[in-house]
């Protein structure tokens, strides 16, 4: 009998699509909209597209690690496409996409009326901010970016989505084998830019986990440093923000 607890084994729901509804024109894999058989919406992500399956591996390992961590996900599912479903698309580049990626593919539960994450409009607090920036840092995702946030409001809560750059060291293991020693760990600058996301936000606290934040971007974007240097700074007022963020536990 061991002391530790194992994490519950990931189980995703397999659906069929049905009727694809409209392509979405966003990033390079061409997503799309489709309807499944038990009447749900969802984003559905292809596995012929040109970033190839290893995009969707890392979608489903970031996308639960973010779920199992308290952030909200979308339910990621796994959706059988017909390649019968290109003949009612007229675009001859989505017809191929369909047919490429006939059989199982990945899927994400869509969320109507969702819009992206504007920092000016929206204010999370600092504990959820430094824990995006945490599993950002933990998954080696670089495609978290103020121009390119990866997140939406929806119903006043904050949504990650799209996670499929995170791991990006695995697609150099062409045997299969662990070459993550290989790749090394993401550069500073790459490790420090997750920390500028949250700078543009009007933050209306002037707590003290607030100033924090705020410290952590002027940490990472101070040209007068070091890349380095600027990235054992970020990371220093991160640890400090979720220090200082968490509710004292009574005894």
């Amino acid at each position: 009998m061991t002391s530790e607890r194992e994490a519950p084994a990931v189980k995703l729901r397999t659906v069929h699509a049905t009727r694809y509804v409209t392509p979405l024109r966003e990033g390079g894999s061409l997503p799309a909209i489709v309807e499944a058989d038990d009447a749900g919406m969802y984003v559905l992500k292809f596995r012929g597209a040109g970033q190839g399956p290893k995009v969707l591996v890392a979608e489903v390992i970031v996308g639960e690690l973010a779920r199992t961590a308290g952030l909200a996900m979308p339910e990621i599912v796994l959706i059988e496409l017909d390649a019968d479903l290109a003949r009612t698309e007229p675009d001859p580049e989505i017809q191929q996409l369909i047919r490429a990626s006939a059989g199982l593919n990945l899927a994400f539960d869509y969320l109507p009326g969702s819009v992206t994450f504007d920092p000016s409009a929206d204010q999370p607090d600092a504990l959820l901010a430094s824990s995006i920036v945490w599993l950002d840092a933990y998954t080696s995702n670089v495609d978290r970016t103020p121009r390119n946030a990866n997140m939406l409001m929806w119903h006043r809560k904050l949504w990650l989505i799209d996670h499929g750059a995170a791991l990006y060291f695995h697609h150099a293991w062409g045997d299969g084998a662990d070459r993550s020693a290989k790749s090394g760990p993401p550069s500073p600058r790459t490790a420090a830019e997750p920390c500028r996301l949250w700078s543009t936000a009007t933050w209306s606290s002037s707590t003290p986990r607030y100033r924090t934040m705020v410290r952590t971007h002027n940490a990472a974007s101070d040209s007068s440093r070091s890349t380095s240097e600027r990235a054992k700074r970020c990371t220093s007022r991160l640890r400090e923000a979720v220090r200082t963020t968490q509710p004292t536990r009574r005894r």
